[in-house]
């Protein structure tokens, strides 16, 4: 198939998405509201899997973290062929 990424799909729940980025269940819904003034629209929108229940994919919130540390240090992180995030130089 085209168009899917080397890194393995993988759905995360809320709880996962607070532990790995830090922020709060309320931080992360103001991210991706559209009328907040902390609305962040490269922020990765969740995804429905179900009875009501959504997630995350992890490859995206990490490539968000990635784009964090990218804005704050003016670093850039590119994808290589083994699917490792390396400092591009």
């Amino acid at each position: 198939m085209t168009g899917i990424h080397k890194q393995e799909i993988r759905f995360i729940r809320l709880r996962t998405v607070m532990a790995k980025t830090g922020l709060s269940r309320s931080s992360i819904y103001n991210r991706l509201k559209v009328d907040s003034k902390y609305h962040d629209p490269a922020f990765p929108r969740q995804i429905r899997i179900g009875g009501g229940a959504v997630a995350w994919i992890e490859y995206e919130i990490d490539a968000w973290m990635k784009s964090q540390i990218d804005k704050s240090r003016g670093q850039t992180f590119l994808l290589n062929e083994d699917s490792e995030y390396v400092s591009k130089s």
